[in-house]
């Protein structure tokens, strides 16, 4: 029996050395968020090849989250992968973005992608920025 768990374990191993892009993912995209990105991609023209998911400077409190989709990926960034979609980090918000989650939320007072990022130390009063 202590063979199986080690087969187990080493197919899973081999998994993401078979795609180089999938890395340990600073950012977490929840199902909603991977549904919700997939389905506007759809409606552009062209169809981008992926999600550009960042830390900007600007706002009240010093950081701002930006999303974008792109084309291809930068020479600074990480690729990874969300049930199909190419998410495309640059190596400077990968630090700030670490086991940050993102939500799509759909409320009766709004609907839109909702960052929680553990790294947050204070935010400002609008909430659409944030410092470290």
């Amino acid at each position: 029996m202590a063979t199986t768990p080690t087969q187990n374990s080493e197919t899973h191993t081999h998994a993401p050395a078979a795609n180089p892009e999938v890395k340990t993912q600073p950012v977490i995209l929840t199902d909603n968020a991977i549904v919700k990105v997939k389905e506007i991609m759809a409606q552009q023209n062209p169809v981008p090849s992926g999600l550009r998911v960042g830390v900007v400077g600007g706002g009240c409190s010093g950081f701002s989250y930006s999303m974008a989709f792109e084309n291809t990926a930068g020479m600074m960034d990480k690729t990874f992968n969300f049930d199909g979609l190419k998410v495309y980090v640059d190596a400077t918000s990968i630090m700030y973005l670490n086991g940050c989650v993102v939500d799509y939320v759909d409320t009766l007072e709004g609907s839109g992608f909702k960052f929680e990022n553990p790294n947050v130390k204070s935010t400002c009063g609008c909430g659409s920025s944030f410092s470290v």
